[in-house]
């Protein structure tokens, strides 16, 4: 390895960047204290949420939320933030399709900011970026596993051209019920008449044979057990694709670092889905060394698993959702807008007034900067980092990361104590910080 003298190294890792924004002018202390604290780290690495494409390229029919169009010219200000790397394989990788895709690949490009999991070809998008250091090569894999569908990427042949996209993560989930609840159902499905128009589709080949345990029903997959609830496992394919990326990345490079979005969630949705939990683990087995999730906005617990840290979410650490400077008319229509309606009508509308939804919950404007330390090539310890992106702040100041302080640090800490239990994880608080020895 290069520089043997240098035997520990420490990556900064964030959740969701969603920057719309300059940010680099503001110079409050807690501020420009964080923002130094990663740019003090070997490494460091960010999910980035928008499109740097200054709103060009057609815009999706379906964007993910927000249509996550953002200047060219804030590649500069990831630059500035200390960040690395980017992962890209996210739900509005495609708010402006193929184009808007393109120019934010040529602008992370041009700026020399590694990302992954994008690309022309789904081998493309599934492929590691790589970064090279003083101390090592890192390898970054992103996927993710929500999206529209027409937004995963696809494999090239030798006949046939390959389709741009994310890398995606399916996944299968089947709701368990009692014979007599599933027997409930198929009246029902009689009653309208489905049953009928299920057998249509089964005698002209579009769907297959149900197994005598199993049932769909309104395009949900039912399985009888003798006790309910709701199970989730990825798919194999998707996996398997995965897992040959990630061991080629591990004989490629000296750590190697995977990225998943995923909103799926459990009934709370602080709980990630089972088929999150199953994945990240087979990354880890397969030569992962830090296993990074983000997507559902909020914190979730953090898994060391055999050995290797797996943060199953690292909430916000950018979230000016609220500050996108244009919108293409389906979102105006979604909100029926009238068409001489602005953007600020658009937030107004859809947060009534910052009443109900983002603006509203304190839970999705908390999060934590995680600064994994590797001592001789294994993670030894985890600093945890609380962050305040200013909750109740007008909508031009809220959405910035601030280092949480007093008792407002030691309360997000507790937090992240308590969802990171049921995983056996133990954080120690000590002052404004947490800390995971592993």
């Amino acid at each position: 390895m290069p520089n043997q003298e240098k035997p520990r190294f420490s990556m900064a890792l964030t959740g969701d960047s969603f920057i719309t924004t300059r940010i680099s002018c503001y110079n409050e202390p807690d501020f420009t204290e964080l923002f130094d604290l990663i740019r003090n780290q070997d490494f460091g690495f960010t999910n980035l949420e928008v499109l740097l494409n200054d709103y060009k390229g057609i815009p999706a029919a379906e964007s993910g939320g927000t249509y996550a169009g953002a200047p060219t010219a804030l590649a500069k200000e990831i630059k500035w933030a200390g960040f690395h790397m980017v992962s890209r394989a996210n739900n509005h990788s495609l708010d402006y399709s193929y184009e808007g895709l393109r120019i934010t690949s040529r602008t992370l490009d041009e700026y020399g900011i590694s990302h992954a999991g994008v690309g022309e070809t789904l081998a493309e998008a599934r492929s590691p970026a790589y970064m090279d250091f003083p101390f090592g090569r890192v390898a970054l894999l992103s996927a993710s596993s929500t999206f529209a569908s027409w937004g995963r990427a696809g494999d090239s042949r030798a006949d046939f051209q390959g389709r741009p996209g994310l890398s995606p993560l399916r996944y299968v989930t089947k709701y368990h019920l009692t014979a007599e609840q599933i027997n409930s159902l198929r009246q029902i499905e009689s009653a309208l008449g489905l049953r009928q128009i299920k057998e249509r589709l089964k005698a002209s080949g579009f769907t297959k044979p149900e197994e005598d345990t199993e049932f769909s029903f309104l395009g949900l997959q039912f399985v009888e057990s003798d006790v309910p609830g709701i199970h989730s496992e990825p798919n194999e394919k998707d996996v398997r694709e995965i897992v040959k990326w990630i061991k080629d990345a591990r004989r490629q490079a000296d750590w190697v670092l995977f990225s998943l979005h995923a909103h799926e969630a459990q009934l709370e949705r602080e709980l990630p889905a089972e088929f999150i939990v199953t994945f990240a683990r087979k990354c880890v087995d397969a030569g992962v060394d830090v296993f990074v999730g983000h997507g559902p906005h909020v914190l979730r617990g953090i898994e060391i698993y055999k050995g290797k840290p797996i943060f199953y979410s690292l909430g916000n650490f950018i979230f000016q959702n609220d500050l996108v400077y244009k919108h293409p008319q389906e979102i105006y229509d979604r909100y029926s807008l009238p068409l001489d309606a602005t953007p600020a009508d658009i937030y107004d509308t859809r947060s009534k007034n910052d009443t109900v939804g983002f603006p509203s919950d304190p839970a999705y404007w908390e999060s934590v900067l995680a600064v994994v330390v590797f001592e001789d090539r294994s993670p030894k310890r985890i600093d945890l980092f609380p962050l305040t992106l200013g909750f109740g702040k007008p909508r031009p100041q809220r959405g910035r990361p601030f280092l949480a302080r007093g008792e407002e640090a030691v309360r997000i800490l507790r937090r992240l104590q308590g969802l990171s239990e049921p995983f056996g994880t133990a954080i120690e608080i000590e002052g404004e910080k947490g800390i995971i020895r592993i």
